[in-house]
């Protein structure tokens, strides 16, 4: 194997990415190395191409960025025993300290010394990936490497979705970007009664009706009060999952909430919103923040979902050849796709 491999860099302070030779990652006695295969196109690399406000103050430069991948393991540290050469795998792209109260309490999701993979440390827009062998998540033969690549943002919908029993309930999902809808997908896949997806945004709202059994709303056209009588709803929805980030939304989900709703929210408003706080105290709304997964409940879950019948497959609209990335971002960034992926095979 060469020393050197081809990656995705984020060398300068300003807008791009740039392709760059750089040397294979040296493991550790507790690491793996991966072969990278598929790599997946998230929001966070959005923000990390544009250097927005956010990417300035987080991302150091230079820096391999990217998180979402699948891929296969080429060398073992000297400390890992159940792993294998060859092995087929994606990984939970946060990396945990050990001290902190909630990783010792085994809610290693909660760790405040989190890092992340193509975010503070080198990621896996790249040929090989350095990862700790207590991060790889093994794939079963059932899942492809396409899926593998984005059991990351998959993840983010499951551990949303799973916040709140969805038994026979009625959802309301807002925002259909990749992630909202693979959030309704689950909630239909797990029992929800009837999903209501909404956005503004056409193409999207298309995207979710193919992959998920859902009822998409643009809300610049439809009430959501004239839906729930088709819908056999008499109060309002049970459960929210707020995946937009735009306050305007979650403003019409506390309005579409029946009193004792409950509220999942992985969506991030900008800066600081005004909120009617009234609202959701005389509706007696409970509010959950959800940050990234379940590590790594929320990886058993999904993966057990997916070989159970789950697909969420549709939700994959572009495919390039990682050297075709500057396309896959332009893709990503026309708010016409799905998921994106780059194969570096």
């Amino acid at each position: 194997m060469t020393n050197e491999m081809i990656a995705l860099e984020k060398t300068h302070p300003r807008e791009g990415l740039w392709q760059v030779t750089a040397p294979v990652p040296e493991i550790g006695p507790d690491d793996v190395l991966i072969r990278i295969n598929k790599t997946g196109i998230c929001g966070t690399d959005i923000h990390i191409w544009n250097w927005d406000d956010w990417a300035a103050h987080t991302v150091p430069t230079p820096l391999i960025t990217g998180h979402e991948f699948a891929g296969e393991i080429v060398e073992i540290g000297s400390n890992v025993q159940d792993l294998a050469l060859g092995q087929r795998c994606s990984g939970e792209g946060h990396l945990i300290g050990k001290t902190s109260r909630q990783s010792r309490a085994g809610k290693f999701h909660l760790d405040p010394a989190t890092r992340g993979i193509g975010v503070n440390e080198q990621g896996a827009f790249a040929e090989y990936l350095r990862l700790p062998a207590f991060n790889v998540v093994p794939l079963p033969d059932e899942i492809s490497d396409d899926i593998g690549a984005i059991l990351d943002p998959l993840g983010n919908a499951v551990h949303t979705a799973l916040s709140f029993d969805l038994v026979g309930e009625d959802v309301l999902v807002t925002g259909a970007g990749p992630i909202g809808i693979m959030a309704a997908a689950v909630a239909r896949h797990v029992g929800a009664r009837n999903v209501v997806i909404t956005d503004v945004n056409p193409d999207r709202l298309a995207l979710a009706a193919r992959v998920a059994d859902v009822v998409p709303v643009n809300v610049l056209e439809q009430d959501m009060a004239s839906i729930m009588p088709g819908l056999k709803m008499k109060q309002g929805f049970d459960v929210g999952l707020e995946m937009s980030g735009n306050q305007a939304a979650l403003d019409q989900m506390v309005e579409a909430m029946t009193m004792g709703g409950r509220i999942a929210m992985l969506g991030i408003p900008p800066g600081k919103s005004p909120v009617d706080w009234s609202r959701i105290v005389f509706k007696a709304i409970t509010i959950k923040g959800v940050y990234g997964r379940e590590i790594f409940e929320t990886w058993y879950k999904m993966i057990a979902m997916l070989q159970n019948g789950l697909d969420v497959s549709g939700v994959i609209t572009h495919r390039f050849k990682a050297r075709d990335f500057a396309d896959g971002f332009a893709a990503m960034k026309s708010g016409s796709s799905g998921k994106v992926v780059l194969d570096w095979t």
